[in-house]
């Protein structure tokens, strides 16, 4: 159950965690944590190494696809579908990119949950005096 609630959360683009913070600030910039739950979205430097592999997995499997079922299905030939399928495997993985690294995210979430909160790494002397900062 909790996996399809992360598979959910991830392509909503939300926290794998809480699933109410936005991953993204924009088209291509990520928020640097959660700000519901403070999960820490980008733990390391080349953290997300591995959601190329997501994006390439799925880009890869919806081109033998469509490929196959095209030729087999539709009756076209090969040579007819080199360019709009090269365009496909060009353009796909630009839009899937968000996607790619969401599910990247929830697949971490999935296996190791709760680790990576920013509000965990602060001390509580830090933690004291940036609620002190906000009382005023």
């Amino acid at each position: 159950m909790r996996f399809w609630i992360i598979l959910a959360r991830s392509l909503r683009l939300r926290c794998p965690a809480c699933g109410r913070g936005r991953l993204f600030a924009g088209w291509v910039r990520m928020n640097e944590s959660c700000d519901h739950c403070g999960l820490d979205f980008e733990p390391e430097g080349g953290y997300y190494l591995g959601s190329v592999y997501f994006n390439y997995f799925i880009t890869s499997l919806l081109v033998t696809f469509i490929f196959f079922g095209l030729y087999f299905g539709a009756g076209i030939r090969p040579n007819q579908m080199i360019v709009p399928l090269a365009a496909f495997c060009l353009l796909f993985p630009l839009w899937f990119f968000r996607y790619a690294r969401a599910l990247w995210r929830g697949f971490d979430e999935l296996f190791d949950p709760g680790q990576n909160r920013a509000d965990q790494e602060r001390s509580p002397a830090a933690k004291s005096s940036s609620s002190g900062r906000h009382a005023s």
